[in-house]
């Protein structure tokens, strides 16, 4: 079962993006990579939250059937006049729709899927055409465009919200496994203190020098007390002691 999990991590990580945008969505990108850099987990497919416009067959209410037509589809909010534009190529039944940020995960264990539990309930589905004509104003979508794009800088706050737990949730988790209950202390682990370090190595070797010129000194002072007098004449032959010599530059 061990070796399979990795397999199939290995297999879906390595494949082509099958979805329509062909890649992962940038306001989702930093939580996919946090959940594929753990050994637990690996996605299968996700969406940073869209606002969406379908064009579905008149004769069936079910939107999510294969061969509806997408005529607007965003990942950042839009204009009222972007959803007009695309209602202009509407000859079915066109639904508005706003869906949150989604993640589908496959996880190793059991314990490990309890960690993904993740529901959002903010979503957003309007019928605005029947049989290709409109049903309702400008100004009601205008006041659709308004909510929808509420509702997507809401699911911006989710997304960042979820995220800050997710990194909570795998460090306490990763605490939990190492036996360590601070996870401050896991951190500092990671995440060595090398400047603090370096200064104190700094301030041991500055003392080590300055205990080896007191000891250069010293000797000096000892060779120069045990020289024989070889001055001559009358003048004063007297020779400064070292300590004196010092104190000039003190």
């Amino acid at each position: 079962m061990e070796k399979s999990f990795i397999q199939w991590k290995k297999q879906c990580l390595n494949k082509l993006d099958l979805s329509k945008k062909g890649s992962v969505d940038e306001g989702i990108e930093h939580v996919v990579s946090l959940l594929n850099s753990c050994e637990e987990y690996f996605t299968t497919s996700s969406c940073s939250g869209r606002i969406i416009l379908i064009d579905g067959a008149p004769e069936s209410s079910d939107v999510q059937k294969q061969n509806c037509v997408w005529l607007f589809v965003s990942h950042q909010k839009c204009t009222s006049d972007d959803l007009m534009s695309a209602l202009a190529g509407c000859c079915g039944d066109a639904v508005l729709k706003f869906e949150p940020f989604v993640l589908h995960l496959q996880c190793r264990r059991l314990e490990d899927a309890q960690l993904m539990a993740v529901r959002s309930t903010h979503g957003l589905e309007v019928p605005l055409s029947h049989d290709g004509k409109l049903l309702v104003q400008q100004e009601y979508i205008a006041f659709l465009t308004q909510v929808a794009n509420q509702k997507m800088e809401e699911n911006r706050r989710r997304i960042h919200r979820f995220y800050q737990n997710l990194q909570s949730a795998l460090l306490t988790e990763k605490c939990q496994r190492l036996q360590i209950k601070d996870p401050l202390s896991l951190q500092q682990l990671q995440d060595p203190p090398h400047a603090e370090k370096t200064e104190k190595e700094t301030e041991e070797e500055k003392e080590k020098e300055e205990r080896k010129k007191t000891s250069v000194y010293k000797r000096r002072r000892k060779r120069e007390r045990h020289q024989p007098d070889c001055s001559h004449g009358d003048g004063d032959s007297s020779v400064p002691d070292l300590d004196d010599c010092l104190d000039l530059f003190t």
